[in-house]
């Protein structure tokens, strides 16, 4: 894994679907749920979108909240 890809979960706006315009780390478990199960893009995107399904799935998504602070 790339450590930078933490820091582009909670800078990364979803590019297309349902949640277009959202951020990659605020997407919902069961959006990320589906694409785990649909297969994940190619390329970075589903890097990043593997990456936030297992932070979602082991319950960790507190880890992105220090990167959060400097964002909002």
């Amino acid at each position: 894994m790339n450590p930078e890809y933490l820091a582009m979960l909670v800078a990364r706006d979803m590019p297309y679907g349902k949640y277009k315009g959202r951020k990659l780390a605020d997407l919902p478990g069961h959006y990320l749920g589906w694409m785990a199960r649909e297969g994940f893009p190619k390329g970075e995107l589903g890097a990043l979108l593997a990456l936030m399904y297992e932070i979602d799935h082991n319950n960790l998504r507190a880890l992105l909240d220090p990167l959060r602070c400097g964002r909002r």
